[in-house]
C-alpha cells in the first residue's frame, strides 16, 4: 500500500512539474529536458526526499492544508459559477477539475457542496457548483460575501508534493552554487594559475635544455674517444699489414733449388732457371 501511494505521488509531481513549468513556456525558453530531468531525480529520490529535514520545503506535517475559508466575491445569475477569494497562498497549487466540497460558515450542520475548479487567479479561483441546495437551501437568496469552510484533499495532496518538489529545486540549488562557487574561484585565481603553469613549463624547459646541454656534453666527449679509437685502430692496421708481409711465406726459389738438387745428383737437367720476378 506504500509503495502504491509513493507511486501514485510520484506520477502527480510529474504532472505538477510539467504543468508548472508549461506556466513559464511563454518566454520561449525549452523547459521540456528539465521537466524530465526533475522527474527522474524525484523519482530516484523520492524516499529519501521525504526522510530528510535539511531542505526547508515549509511544509508542516501537523497542519491541516486541506481545509481553508475563503468569501464568494461574484457570481452568475444561476450561482453555479462562483468566484472565490482567500487568504490561503496555497490556492496557487489548484488546476481546473479539481474538486472541492464546502460549507457555509454559518450553516456547518448542513450536508457539503461539491464544485470543481476552472480557473486560478492570484488569491482567486472560480468554480463550478452542480447544486447549493445540500449546503444552502433552495429558498434563501445565495449573496455575494457569504463565508465559506472549504475542504479540498487533492489541494492538501499538491502541497505535500510541492514540498517535495522544493526540496528537489534546493538540492539542485545548493548543485549550482557549489559549481558556481568552483567556477567563481577559478576566474578570480586565473591570474595565479595562469604563472603557475607557466612556472611549471618554464621548470620542464629548463630540465629539457639541461637533458639538451648533457647529452650534447656527452656526445662531445664520445667523439673524442672515437677519434683516438680510430687513430688506435689505424694504428694497429698498419702494424698488423706489416706483420702480415713479413711472415707471407715465399716459394719463388722452389724451382732453382731443385734444379741445384738434380743437378748434383746427376739426374739429366735442363738450363738453369730463370729467376721469378716476384709479385706485387
Amino acid at each position: 500500500m506504500k509503495s502504491f501511494i509513493l507511486w501514485f505521488l510520484f506520477i502527480t509531481s510529474i504532472l505538477f512539474t510539467w504543468n508548472a513549468l508549461a506556466i513559464n513556456s511563454e518566454d520561449g525558453v525549452d523547459y521540456s529536458k528539465f521537466s524530465k530531468e526533475l522527474a527522474k531525480e524525484l523519482q530516484e529520490d523520492i524516499s529519501n526526499l521525504e526522510k530528510t529535514s535539511e531542505e526547508d520545503s515549509f511544509y508542516d506535517e501537523k497542519r491541516d492544508y486541506s481545509k481553508f475559508s475563503a468569501r464568494v466575491t461574484d457570481r452568475d445569475q444561476s450561482s453555479n459559477i462562483i468566484k472565490v477569494t482567500s487568504e490561503n497562498r496555497n490556492l496557487k497549487f489548484f488546476r481546473a477539475g479539481d474538486e472541492i466540497e464546502f460549507n457555509i460558515a454559518s450553516m456547518q450542520d448542513r450536508d457539503k457542496c461539491v464544485a470543481h475548479v476552472r480557473s486560478i487567479e492570484p488569491k482567486y479561483f472560480v468554480a463550478y457548483v452542480k447544486d447549493l441546495i445540500p449546503c444552502w437551501g433552495d429558498k434563501e437568496y445565495f449573496r455575494r460575501g457569504t463565508v465559506l469552510v472549504i475542504r479540498s484533499y487533492r489541494l492538501a495532496e499538491r502541497v505535500r508534493e510541492a514540498s517535495i518538489y522544493r526540496r528537489v529545486l534546493l538540492n539542485r540549488k545548493k548543485s549550482f552554487f557549489n559549481q558556481l562557487n568552483k567556477v567563481n574561484h577559478f576566474v578570480w585565481s586565473y591570474d595565479q594559475q595562469k604563472i603557475k603553469v607557466a612556472a611549471e613549463y618554464d621548470k620542464q624547459i629548463m630540465e629539457i635544455r639541461k637533458k639538451k646541454q648533457n647529452a650534447l656534453e656527452e656526445l662531445q666527449l664520445s667523439k673524442k674517444d672515437q677519434i683516438y679509437l680510430q687513430k688506435e685502430l689505424i694504428y694497429r692496421l698498419d702494424t698488423i699489414d706489416k706483420d702480415l708481409e713479413f711472415y707471407r711465406i715465399e716459394s719463388d726459389e722452389l724451382a732453382i733449388d731443385r734444379w741445384h738438387m738434380d743437378h748434383d745428383l746427376g739426374v739429366p737437367v735442363g738450363k738453369r732457371p730463370a729467376p721469378i720476378k716476384p709479385k706485387l
